[in-house]
């Protein structure tokens, strides 16, 4: 009996995980746009408590760094140029939780800038475009999964329950999805819609491409949910009452939906989230300067910055966590669903 625990296990770690990212703006020492083109591809630097003469330092510090002569995106520490690591510090204007006005972060420098994470070639922190990045990867995958499961709900408890003739025309046309690779789907419909969009406007574009090619397994799996539940005396005792078939189904039929509405909530966010990320490797999602998942990864496209600056695939083991709480969460869902195979 100890699997079901598991499942307040994972929604607290996916809890902490997308608290931090909605809190970009405080865990991020800079603003995600903010350039210093004097800086370009910084290592991540490194953080110091014992100085060059052996005296320890409680205060985290790092040291400043300079160029080297003749070379590009190579530095060395200057260590007669300490910074020093200043916690709850004021910086770059931002809006908690996009709405409160605030200027605290968790971090930061009242002098030259530290790269924990490294920088971009315009000298972008990468840290504070991760965690926004995020913002715009996580909520684009949450909408797009919750649009596909609306249309799947729908469609599915509309052929389950009435069967027939609309259950065949609703199916047929589910399983035409289904047999369309998913990938290739999205960027036929990508490619028929405007490229040219603002930040906004191609991640509304984005998130209702993607949940519009993800609603036919869901439609499917709701289909069978509701053709059981129909069946069953509570049900059939109801009609005989005369209860319309709207009561019926808002009262006895789609709660019994709500467990494979949650599993698949989990499974779908993280393939929309990876979708995301997709279509903005390729130039097709949100563009520049707005950072997301996926263009944070477009400059390993060149061979220069694939093979020479490692610290650029930050960004994707970012990602890892993420997913991996949303498997672990599908699997504690599934288990609770069926709990008569955790004795077995």
């Amino acid at each position: 009996m100890a699997l079901p625990r598991k499942l307040p296990l994972w929604l607290a770690v996916l809890g902490a995980l997308h608290g931090v990212v909605a809190c970009a703006g405080f865990f991020a020492p800079y603003d995600p746009t903010e350039q210093d083109r004097s800086k370009p591809f910084v290592s991540p630097m490194k953080i110091h408590f014992i100085d060059p003469q052996g005296k320890l330092h409680f205060r985290p510090f790092a040291y400043e760094l300079r160029s080297r002569a003749g070379t590009y995106g190579e530095y060395e520490e200057d260590s007669a140029r300490p910074i020093t690591l200043q916690f709850f510090t004021t910086g770059a204007n931002y809006r908690l939780l996009g709405l409160l006005p605030c200027r605290i972060h968790l971090f930061g420098t009242n002098g030259p800038r530290i790269y924990l994470f490294g920088s971009d070639g315009f000298g972008r922190d990468l840290l504070s475009r991760i965690l926004f990045g995020g913002q715009i990867s996580l909520l684009a995958g949450l909408l797009a999964a919750g649009i596909a499961l609306f249309f799947g709900l729908g469609v599915g408890a509309a052929a389950g329950y009435f069967g027939g003739w609309p259950d065949q025309l609703l199916m047929r046309f589910a399983e035409l999805f289904l047999a369309l690779p998913w990938l290739y789907l999205l960027f036929g419909l990508r490619a028929f819609l405007p490229l040219s969009v603002g930040p906004l406007g191609a991640f509304l574009l984005i998130v209702a491409v993607i949940g519009a090619v993800g609603w036919a397994r869901p439609a499917r799996l709701i289909r069978g949910v509701v053709l059981s539940a129909k069946e069953r005396d509570f049900v059939r005792a109801s009609r005989g009452f005369g209860a319309s078939g709207w009561h019926i189904l808002r009262r006895h039929i789609l709660p019994q939906t709500s467990s494979v509405l949650l599993t698949q909530a989990t499974i779908l966010v993280p393939q929309y989230i990876l979708a995301e990320v997709t279509l903005s490797f390729l130039g097709l999602g949100v563009p520049e300067p707005a950072p997301s998942w996926g263009n944070l990864l477009t400059s390993l496209q060149q061979y220069s910055v694939l093979i020479s600056y490692w610290w650029m695939y930050i960004p994707a083991v970012a990602m890892i966590p993420f997913f991996l709480g949303y498997l672990g969460l599908a699997s504690a869902l599934q288990q609770r669903a069926a709990p008569s195979k955790i004795g077995a």
